[in-house]
């Protein structure tokens, strides 16, 4: 497993990134009387996720998100024995940037804990909507054989970035367990969260079975 530490580190990079500034964003755009703004917001989780990609994608695949880890490791894009320890550091790295905001900043806006605004059945369809679009998104830039790697920070970012802006003041547009999960227990707002994690987990898994449909003749998996 040593040999996979800078893979787990970049994981928890990444994902400690962006729940520091995506959910950060949320804190400081409460305290400063919403100078931010929702397109701020969404823009800001956009970026973390293009930045971070591009950075790390190198190193782990930047992944940074369970959904994603899952749905690849079902299809056979990325090996089972790293589901676990890939898991583990996102959610580690998102923890450590949930306490990091609750010591700056204590406990504003749930630290940008992801909660319904309409009803319940709403946001988990929309997450779950959300997630398959986003992981077909990434399959589409990041799995396909054919795709030009180049183009999946802009790809992946813009996706975040779209879907927050129009999906965000419904369920908050979370599409990441480990993004929802880090603020919920820090700031002890668990009641909603499993829809954060069963709906982004299901979500996940449509969407790569609707890439794996379209792109199977150029696909490869691994063992």
């Amino acid at each position: 497993m040593l040999k996979h530490l800078p893979k787990l580190l970049a994981e928890a990079v990444g994902t400690f990134a962006l729940v520091f500034a995506g959910c950060g964003a949320i804190v400081i755009d409460s305290l400063s009387g919403g100078r931010i703004t929702h397109v701020g917001i969404a823009l800001t989780f956009g970026l973390a996720i293009a930045v971070m990609i591009a950075s790390l994608g190198r190193v782990s695949g930047a992944q940074f998100n369970p959904a994603v880890t899952l749905a690849l490791a079902v299809q056979r894009y990325f090996p089972a024995a790293l589901v676990l320890p890939y898991l583990l550091a996102q959610f580690g790295g998102a923890l450590l940037a949930a306490f990091l905001l609750f010591g700056l900043f204590g406990n504003t806006a749930g630290l940008g804990a992801t909660v319904p605004v309409g009803s319940i059945w709403q946001a988990f369809v929309l997450e779950l909507f959300l997630t398959a679009v986003l992981v077909f998104v990434i399959a589409c830039v990041a799995v396909d054989s054919q795709a030009a790697p180049a183009h999946a920070p802009f790809a992946i970012g813009g996706t975040v970035a779209l879907e927050a802006l129009f999906a965000g003041p419904i369920s908050g547009a979370s599409m990441n367990p480990a993004r929802s999960l880090a603020p919920a227990l820090v700031s002890g707002q668990v009641g909603s969260v499993w829809i954060y994690i069963l709906a982004p987990m299901l979500g996940g898994l449509l969407g790569i079975l609707v890439f794996r449909g379209l792109r199977r003749p150029v696909l490869e998996t691994v063992e």
